[in-house]
């Protein structure tokens, strides 16, 4: 499965996937990976390589499919399920579930996203501080009275994503109330895409199979670098990207 993430608010120029995240599926087990959106790859139709997270922006005639083969010949990854939500619709879906519980080890701010938690230890979170937190760039914890903002800045961010959409769908996962299935759907109604393959059905099934799943995370190895124009992106990390990669194409 790629899931995918978009952020179109007014403010943000064209569409672009802002959370991107490979699941794989076997009999054994399963596995979950974010691909960070600043990792510079070869985009199919367009010259030169570019951050992956423009692969899927409209304006330059990209979307899922174009996001799916960049995936796919980049990374050498099969995808056979594409999942997208719209961070909006995924605020609703947090409602929906009636909150989600997240475990913040100190109180944490983010003034560009609005995140305001102000406690430590379990919280649980309302979709408006839902989307904040996974849209924190600035992601900034109160350790014995100081203020610390993560250096690792994006990367974890990517790691805060994936510990909430195990939390998410984990909460999903342990609803049977039809009258709960029934928001969560209406939630999604206008916010999610699903590949031609699937139904709406099958992506709530998905959702609650996602509850008892628990998927190892793993971290795809990336090397910090600048382009020649000066702008900071990510090269796979080789030889040790193989391996990692190496999990999902089975």
């Amino acid at each position: 499965y790629l899931m995918v993430g978009t952020d179109n608010r007014p403010e943000v120029e064209g569409n672009r996937s802002d959370t991107m995240l490979l699941l794989r599926v076997t009999g054994s087990g399963s596995t979950l990976m974010s691909i960070p959106r600043d990792l510079w790859v070869t985009i199919p139709g367009r010259d030169g390589e570019h951050r992956i997270n423009t692969a899927y922006n409209a304006d330059t005639g990209g979307g899922p499919e174009t996001l799916v083969r960049t995936v796919q010949e980049s990374l050498g990854i099969p995808v056979d399920r594409y999942v997208e939500i719209n961070f909006v619709s995924f605020a609703g879906l947090v409602d929906a579930l009636g909150g989600v519980t997240i475990d913040f080890p100190h109180p944490a701010t983010d003034p560009g996203s609005g995140l305001d938690v102000q406690q430590s230890g379990p919280v649980r979170l309302d979709g408006a501080q839902a989307l904040a937190y996974v849209r924190a760039r600035t992601y900034t914890e109160i350790i014995d009275g100081r203020q610390v903002t993560d250096p690792t800045a994006d990367l974890g961010r990517v790691k805060r994503q994936q510990a909430f959409l195990k939390s998410v769908l984990a909460e999903a996962g342990r609803s049977r109330n039809p009258f709960t299935m029934a928001r969560i759907g209406r939630s999604l109604r206008n916010g999610l895409k699903i590949d031609d393959d699937m139904t709406m059905w099958d992506s709530l099934r998905f959702a609650w199979s996602m509850g008892r799943l628990d998927p190892a995370q793993v971290e795809l190895p990336t090397t910090p670098t600048r382009t020649s124009g000066g702008a900071s992106v990510l090269l796979l990390q080789q030889p040790e990207a193989e391996p990692v990669l190496a999990q999902f194409r089975g």
